[in-house]
Parts: C-alpha cells; sequence; structure tokens
C-alpha cells in the first residue's frame, strides 16, 4: 500500500467552522511539521481565497478539490490521508458519500454533526464495512458532544476512584454559556424536524434515548429527561430544555454501550440548562420551553419553516472573532452511586461553544485519532469520543483547547 501524503484533511475548509479550524490548525502545528495536513473543498478559488487569507505562513498549505457528492474524487482525497475531518453539513444532506467511502477505504474520519438519525442511518448502513477495513468513524467531535461525553467519563473516572463504583444516576446542568447557534446547526435542526414531521417512526426512533447505542443495550429504568420547565432540587434553580440534550443523551449512553456498560446497565444520565430561582427563574423556565416548542413546530411546517428561515442565521454564517473569543460555557455535573454516594465535577471551555470551542475540539479529535490512537489497539468502527479517546483527549483538550475538567469540592 502507498504511504498516505497527509496525517489528516480539512473537507469543507472554506466552510464557516472550517475556517476557523484551519485557523487554529495553523497556529497549533503549522504546516508540513509534525502534522501534515491539506484543506479540502468543491471550490479551488474559495480555497486559494482562505490560503491567502490565512497568511504567509500558510504558503505552503496543500489544497485538495472534491465535492461532497462526487464519490471518485472523495476516494481519491481518502487515498491520500490517514484521517478526514469534515465540517460540511447539514450531514443528512450532504455527509454520506463521505461516511461510506472512508468506512470502504479504511480512512479514519471525524465529524461535528448533532444530527441523531443520520447518525444512526450511517451506523446501520456501513458499520460492518468500518469494521472490515479499519476504519474509525467518530462523530460529534464538537460542542455536541465533547464536553457531555468526555464530562460524564471524567467524572465516572473521579468516582471509581472516591467510591470504587461509577455513579448510576448523572445529570449535567449548563450553568452558563455564552455563545450563538450557527447557521449549520440551526440549518441540522429544521432539517431533523421537517425529516420528524413527515416520517412516523422516525419520531418514535427520535424519542429512544437508545436509539444509537449497540444492539442490546438499553436501560429498563426510566430516562429523567428534561422536556419541560422543571424546578432542580440538587442545584435550587429552575431548568429549561437544553437543545443539545438530544444528540448528546444518546451519544452517552451509546458510550456506555460501546465499554460494556463501565456506568452500569441500569445507568441514567440527563442534561438541562439553568434558568434562576425563584419566581423568575421558573418564567424564564415556561418562557424559554414555549419558545423552543414553537421554533421546532415551526420548522416542521413548509409556509412557517420559509419564514424562519428568513431570520435565523444561514449556513456560512456565524459571530465575529472578537463575538467568538468573548464566549465561553460552564456545565456542572453532579453522579450518584447506587448506594447515595455524591460526586460533582464541571467542565468548562473559552471562545464561543459552536465556533471557536468546537474548532479546536474538532482538530485536537483529529490529530488525535492520526496520532494516539493506533490500528491495532483501537479496531474499525463507529466510535463515540469517550469510548474512543478517553484520557487521551482530555488531556489535548486541557492542555491545547481551552477546556478544564474539574473535581468540585
Amino acid at each position: 500500500m502507498n504511504q498516505p501524503h497527509y496525517d489528516l484533511v480539512v473537507f469543507g475548509a472554506t466552510s464557516f467552522v472550517g475556517q476557523i479550524l484551519t485557523q487554529y490548525l495553523l497556529k497549533t502545528y503549522g504546516v508540513g511539521g509534525k502534522v501534515k495536513w491539506a484543506a479540502a473543498g468543491r471550490s479551488k478559488d474559495k480555497l486559494e481565497s482562505l490560503k491567502a487569507s490565512l497568511g504567509k505562513a500558510a504558503k505552503d498549505l496543500p489544497l485538495e478539490v472534491a465535492d461532497a457528492g462526487d464519490e471518485g474524487a472523495l476516494r481519491d482525497l481518502c487515498k491520500q490521508t490517514r484521517v478526514v475531518v469534515s465540517t460540511v453539513g447539514p450531514y443528512a444532506l450532504y455527509g454520506e458519500p463521505l461516511v461510506k467511502v472512508c468506512c470502504e477505504e479504511g480512512t479514519d474520519y471525524c465529524d461535528l454533526t448533532g444530527e441523531v438519525q443520520w447518525i444512526r442511518k450511517m451506523i446501520q448502513r456501513y458499520e460492518a464495512q468500518a469494521k472490515a477495513s479499519g476504519a474509525r468513524i467518530v462523530h460529534c467531535c464538537g460542542f455536541d458532544s465533547i464536553p457531555s461525553d468526555l464530562g460524564v467519563y471524567f467524572l465516572q473516572q473521579q468516582a471509581r476512584q472516591s467510591f470504587g463504583a461509577p455513579c448510576s444516576e448523572v445529570s449535567m446542568r449548563v450553568k452558563t454559556i455564552r455563545g450563538t447557534f450557527s447557521g449549520g446547526t440551526v440549518a441540522s435542526m429544521m432539517n431533523v424536524a421537517k425529516e420528524a414531521a413527515a416520517d412516523p417512526a422516525l419520531r418514535k426512533e427520535l424519542a429512544n434515548p437508545f436509539s444509537i447505542s449497540p444492539a442490546g443495550h438499553k436501560s429498563t429504568k426510566r430516562q429523567p429527561a428534561v422536556r419541560a420547565a422543571k424546578y432542580d432540587a440538587d442545584f435550587g434553580v429552575w431548568l429549561a430544555p437544553f437543545v443539545m440534550a438530544a444528540i448528546n443523551e444518546r451519544i452517552v449512553h451509546r458510550s456506555n454501550g460501546m465499554m460494556k456498560a463501565a456506568y452500569g446497565p441500569e445507568f441514567t444520565y440527563n442534561e438541562g440548562m439553568m434558568v434562576g430561582k425563584g419566581l423568575r427563574g421558573r418564567l424564564t423556565a415556561f418562557g424559554m420551553t414555549a419558545a423552543m416548542g414553537a421554533f421546532l413546530a415551526g420548522s416542521a411546517i413548509k409556509p412557517t419553516r420559509w419564514i424562519l428561515e428568513k431570520f435565523v442565521p444561514k449556513p456560512g454564517e456565524g459571530p465575529s472573532p472578537k463575538a467568538q473569543e468573548e464566549g465561553f460555557y460552564d456545565l456542572r455535573f453532579v453522579g450518584r452511586t447506587e448506594h447515595g454516594e455524591e460526586i460533582r465535577t464541571k467542565v468548562t471551555g473559552d471562545r464561543d461553544p459552536g465556533y471557536g470551542s468546537t474548532a479546536k475540539m474538532l482538530g485536537e479529535a483529529a490529530v488525535c485519532l492520526a496520532f494516539d490512537m493506533a490500528k491495532d489497539d483501537k479496531a474499525g468502527g463507529f466510535w463515540t469520543p469517550a469510548s474512543l479517546f478517553g484520557d487521551v483527549l482530555i488531556g489535548r483538550l486541557k492542555e491545547k483547547a481551552g477546556l478544564t475538567f474539574e473535581l468540585v469540592e
């Protein structure tokens, strides 16, 4: 076999997140050094423009042209690299050909999708091929779902050290967050709502917290999802549903299944957003719940979806560099063992969660996949961040990507 030219290729490098990712890789790893990487996309002119915008440090950055729908071009691209990192969404519309080719060619792959229905479809269609070829496919390597997935993993490691057993119940609460939704995220959410409105079977599947868990892995315990305004006695605040919970909770359960029920066979997990105390907090929680429901309902119906599309950010749009730098998030976790022992941890990140922080997490996941995960140690298949990377990626994120993982006394 020919040795690949690159360690990793950024596919969709001219997208909004793709540009931030290329800036991060250039600043952190340079070009042509230890990490040999290239920028790829469908337009050579846009790639050249991106390269020029990166300055003199990028003068030797290789560029590769490939369209998301051209399997032949994607196959040629995959043969040149060990890892492809994709920012081309909504993935349900544009992502399948690249996943298919990676699974066939044995090329490792990661992305930042949060589209659970698409992930399930990819697992059903291509997991056998990935296992046969050795391709490691890792979805959800951005804000959804690395902080949640690795946050639970970190909490469980601390619980084992303190109590000798994992926590059978874990909750994550968004304490504070500053950032804006990306146009790609909004487009993905609207596409899910559209698909679900037209498919009763999909609606049922989306309600299943174990929809992407390995076959046979599910709990008989009811999962306490935060679907409406709710008072949280653990933190003494009112909660509203967290928009990313739908994907994060499922990724955490898949991690548990991939790790042979390391968190326990009857493990429960849920996420919610802290919105305040007292009457004001209660009113805010109900207001946010109503607004989220109205948005999803409006996205499912063609006339109102058309109106919404005029006001929400478009794919490729995003905040200014200053706004990205001013973003941050603080996530709190509380876990309890079967014997009632309690532990609390937190995960924080600098930068806007959906852009600056996501780009850094995605970049480190790709580098981790290329350099830290030997094929002999981690077989091909569809993995999650926690089940594949674990402590190794936590170390990278703490050292390079502005994240913290801490025990709360």
